[in-house]
C-alpha cells in the first residue's frame, strides 16, 4: 500500500522523482511499467497490475450507461504507460502536466493502491476543503462501511 506525502519539484522537461519507498512498492507490485492517468484535478500513478483491475471493473459495467462511457473515456483515455528511469523519475507528458496544472512544486501522496500527483497549491486547497467538511465525510465513510 502507498501512504504518506512528499513535496517534490517537477522540472521543465516534466521529470518527477518518485519517492524511494513508493518506487520500492511499485517494484513489489510488478515488473511492468506503471500507468499514469488524469483525474479531476490531479494525476494518479498505478502499478500496472492495480490498473488492470480498474480496467476490468470498468469492462464489467454496462457500456450502455453514459456515465460509465464518459468516465472510461476520461480516465482510461488519459492513461499512459510511465516507466520509472534509472534515477527514479517518471516523465509526465505535457498534456497530463497541463491538465493537473503542474508547474514546479508538486505534492506526491500515497493513497492505498495509487500515488496521487498534485500541484502543491491545489493539494493545499483540497485539504482545506476536506478539513472544513470532515464531520460529514467521516459520517459518509462510516455509513458506506455498514453496507
Amino acid at each position: 500500500m502507498f501512504r504518506g506525502r512528499h513535496e517534490h519539484t517537477i522540472d521543465k522537461k516534466g521529470r518527477l522523482s518518485i519517492p524511494a519507498g513508493f518506487r520500492t512498492e511499485l517494484q513489489i507490485r510488478g515488473s511492468r511499467p506503471p500507468i499514469l492517468t488524469n483525474y479531476k484535478n490531479h494525476l494518479a500513478l498505478y502499478a500496472r497490475e492495480d490498473w488492470e483491475v480498474i480496467e476490468q471493473d470498468l469492462l464489467a459495467k454496462s457500456q450502455m450507461r453514459p456515465d460509465v462511457r464518459k468516465y472510461a473515456r476520461f480516465v482510461v483515455g488519459g492513461a499512459m504507460e510511465c516507466p520509472v528511469d534509472n534515477q527514479g523519475r517518471i516523465l509526465v507528458p505535457p498534456q497530463l502536466r497541463q491538465h493537473a496544472k503542474l508547474k514546479s512544486k508538486v505534492m506526491i501522496t500515497g493513497v492505498l493502491d495509487k500515488i496521487e500527483i498534485w500541484d502543491s497549491k491545489l493539494f493545499e486547497d483540497d485539504q482545506l476543503e476536506i478539513m472544513d467538511n470532515m464531520e460529514e465525510i467521516e459520517l459518509s465513510v462510516d455509513a458506506s462501511s455498514a453496507n
